[in-house]
């Protein structure tokens, strides 16, 4: 049997938990420093209404009822009888400490939910907090996702993400500390970069103490301040055959052992701008697993050791 190209975040679930488990998106109608002020308004150039989320919060307020729904669902489409509880919307650490234990632990009380996923901002945790999450992983699965995106400083700015690379890597070391689990949001085809760029963050992020990592394109959704540089001709997205790609080169340089939760993004139909094929999540992933297999490439095939990891 041939080795894995990569290694899949379903087969590292069902692995650990010995049967199909399902990741299901939370909306705690929490906000972001970069949208109330406290940092910036308006939120990153591609960030839209929703915070990257379901936008499920103004109609189903009750994480209790989100999950209900969510368990429902993806039990019977694929048959899942696990779950983690995954806040995705906006910044998920970016409230009171008291309002996301309460937040939390309303998840995690919910019949057959294994785990839990936080994405945040690397700007919006504290000791506390990491200590109240690390405290879950007594009794549960606990993955912190960070928002990084790329890790050249013009880039960073370019895009207002508000926040730099050296405070995405503090709050690496605090995370890593407390022996929580980290995955790492990426972008591919941000304003400005090539790929000369994206490998460089691939290397950057490989000599630090990371467990999973995210991939996606830059798609444009409605209402964003990426929409309106592309409608004056500012910017201009990957192809599917560029992404797929710098997708696989990306792959290629970092360690071999990370975790890879996504590798193509879920933009919501209804509002998408451009580009169409980023609708076409099957046959991206199967150009992915071709053009790996086809060029004899797979997870670090490329990836150096670092003296700092």
């Amino acid at each position: 049997m041939a080795p894995a190209l990569y290694n899949e975040y379903s087969a590292y679930l069902k692995k650990m938990f010995g049967c199909r488990v399902q990741k299901i998106p939370l909306d705690a109608g929490l906000t972001c420093p970069n949208r109330d002020g406290s940092k910036g308004i308006g939120g990153c150039l591609y960030c839209d209404a929703r915070g990257s989320g379901t936008g499920a919060h103004p109609r189903l307020p009750s994480i209790t009822d989100q999950l209900r729904q969510g368990k429902d669902f993806f039990g019977k489409r694929y048959g899942a009888k696990k779950f983690i509880a995954y806040f995705q919307s906006f910044s998920n650490t970016y409230a009171p400490l008291e309002l996301l234990e309460k937040l939390y632990r309303e998840a995690l009380d919910q019949e057959g939910v294994v785990g839990l996923a936080v994405g945040t901002r690397p700007d919006c945790v504290n000791p506390e907090i990491l200590d109240l999450l690390s405290s879950y992983q007594r009794t549960h699965l606990v993955w912190m996702e960070y928002g990084l995106q790329s890790f050249r400083p013009e880039t960073l700015r370019l895009i207002n993400r508000g926040h730099t690379g050296e405070e995405f890597e503090q709050a690496v070391l605090e995370t890593r500390k407390r022996g929580l689990n980290l995955c790492v949001h990426v972008i591919l085809g941000l304003p400005g970069e090539g790929l000369p760029e994206v490998l460089e963050t691939a290397r950057r992020l490989s000599g630090l103490d990371i467990q999973g990592i995210k991939i996606h394109s830059l798609y444009i959704h409605q209402g964003t301040a990426l929409e309106a540089w592309y409608r004056e001709g500012r910017y201009r997205p990957l192809t599917q055959v560029q992404y797929v790609d710098w997708a696989c080169r990306f792959l290629e340089h970092i360690p071999p052992d990370w975790i890879i939760q996504r590798l193509t993004g879920d933009p919501n139909p209804g509002e998408l701008v451009a580009p169409s094929w980023a609708l076409e999540k099957k046959k991206t992933l199967g150009l992915i697993n071709t053009w790996l297999d086809k060029t004899g490439g797979y997870q670090g095939r490329k990836y150096i050791k670092l003296e700092n990891r």
